[in-house]
């Protein structure tokens, strides 16, 4: 069966998410989300947005903050990847970039021709002082960024 590409709200990829994802809940807004589906079946959904590091947010970089497939679907996680860079691109930005946490292979983003340009170290979390925040699970891990090629 193939995969095929599909338009999907943020409702919809924000309930995939929360069903599917491995580490993390649903983001908070999007730029726009797409997925993919087999058949008449919704197996995987890419979320981009704002990047979450304000540095980073020029108004000409997006990151794909979320990408989340169901269980045995090859290579749908490389045609979300690829399919969010030349979505970005063809609303003008200039730059998408995603991150993995220490120890996932990034396999996904090596197939779609992603490479890693920074390595992130553990971060001490969302928490602070004048700003209490929870924490997800997610906080105290190193990370690479990785973003595709021009």
């Amino acid at each position: 069966m193939s995969l095929r590409l599909v338009p999907v709200t943020f409702a919809q990829a924000g309930q995939f998410i929360a069903d599917w994802h491995r580490h993390h809940r649903p983001p908070q807004g999007h730029k726009f989300s797409l997925g993919i589906a087999r058949e008449q079946e919704l197996v995987g959904v890419a979320v981009v947005g704002r990047p979450v590091a304000r540095m980073l947010d020029d108004g000409h970089t997006l990151e794909v903050t979320r990408v989340a497939v169901a269980d045995s679907v090859p290579n749908s996680c490389s045609m979300l990847y690829a399919a969010a860079w030349r979505a970005a691109k063809a609303l003008g930005y200039r730059r998408l970039i995603t991150y993995t946490q220490h120890g996932e292979s990034g396999a996904s983003l090596r197939a779609a021709g992603w490479r890693i340009v920074a390595s992130r170290p553990p971060t001490p979390g969302w928490s602070r002082a004048t700003r209490p925040r929870a924490d997800h699970g997610v906080d105290h891990i190193a990370r690479l960024r990785w973003q595709p090629p021009h």
